[in-house]
């Protein structure tokens, strides 16, 4: 017996990452050293630092995933990959420099696993980060047929004068949101029973969706909100502090960037939440408490500025496409979001 009767394809492996090698090239950024093949990536950190700090952060596609397989569409998840990864690292400030990728499957489908890669280049490409390496892993019996899963590893980099951290945020500053592109990577497993029990094809198209099918809608990846935050921390307003909304919502993920004995009150009718999750919560009888404990509710991420500047801001994000409004203000109190349903 040798390791392909076992099910693993040694020559298949290497032919993938040939396959890849000009994709993963096309990344590329200054800083990058060599290229695929070493036991490691190699990346010179940029000049111009007095006290840099590195920032790192890992995700996951979660059960996303399983709409891609079902679907046989497998580009849009490589961007999700790169988007939960990049977005939580650029809170503290950070410019994302590299990008790692981990794949395992149970039969490595070459064509499949290059449309994975495809889209985790066009992230690492839209945020500016270099896709320096990664693993892939042939796993059978681990992974039923036709299934993946991923991992994404990305590093950035701060001045430690500049991180942050939620220390600078005031009472009165104005917590601004930035639009999401729709469920993003984050509470799948309850769309996957709403669909489930509405008898429904992942094919099927509703009313709600203006002709696009259930797949196209909830396949749509997550945004990246890198180049123009990046731009904004270089604007004349400052920035105290950002959130990335994924799994949890708001009530778990905009107290992470507030200070001490501090909460933001909403105005929840600053914004009408997006189609998707208007028909999510009727399709599936769930609570409007639940809706925003388990979704973005077309809130992607939230940058907090002092009282006076919002304006500036706001119009600063929507010259930059992104349709920013005034979602609620700091206040005194114990890391709540303060307005939502109970």
């Amino acid at each position: 017996m040798d390791y392909r009767a076992a099910g693993v394809d040694v020559e298949a492996g290497r032919q993938f990452v040939s396959r890849i090698k000009d994709i993963v090239a096309a990344t590329y950024r200054s800083g990058v050293l060599g290229g695929l093949g070493g036991f490691g990536g190699l990346f010179e950190l940029p000049t111009g630092y007095r006290q840099p700090v590195l920032v790192s952060g890992t995700d996951g596609v979660g059960t996303k995933l399983k709409l891609a397989h079902q679907l046989d569409c497998h580009e849009t998840v490589g961007i999700d990959l790169v988007a939960m990864c990049v977005n939580d690292v650029l809170t503290c400030g950070a410019e994302p420099l590299f990008f790692l990728d981990y794949i395992a499957t149970g039969k490595l489908n070459e064509a499949q696993l290059a449309a994975v890669v495809s889209g985790i280049a066009a992230g690492c490409q839209a945020s500016g980060c270099a896709l320096l390496g990664g693993e892939t892993a042939e796993m059978p019996g681990f992974y039923g047929p036709g299934e993946y899963d991923l991992a994404g590893f990305c590093v950035g980099i701060v001045e430690k004068s500049e991180i942050l951290d939620g220390s600078r945020v005031q009472l009165g500053d104005v917590a601004i949101a930035l639009p999401s592109s729709g469920v993003h990577s984050n509470g799948y497993s309850l769309v996957r029973k709403i669909i489930e029990t509405q008898n429904l094809s992942w094919t099927d198209m509703v009313a709600a969706f203006d002709g696009h099918t259930l797949g196209e809608v909830f396949l749509a990846p997550t945004q990246l909100y890198v180049q123009p935050v990046l731009a904004a921390l270089k604007q004349d307003f400052a920035i105290h502090a950002m959130a990335h909304n994924t799994g949890g919502g708001l009530p778990e993920n905009l107290p992470r960037c507030l200070g001490a004995d501090q909460s933001v009150q909403i105005d929840l009718a600053s914004w009408e939440r997006p189609k998707v999750f208007q028909w999510l919560e009727a399709a599936g009888q769930v609570s409007r408490r639940v809706m925003f404990e388990t979704f973005n509710m077309g809130v992607g991420y939230v940058v907090i500025v002092p009282q006076g500047v919002q304006g500036e801001a706001i119009a600063f994000f929507r010259a930059q496409g992104l349709a920013a409004w005034q979602l609620g203000t700091v206040v005194p109190g114990h890391g709540e979001v303060l307005g939502l349903p109970l």
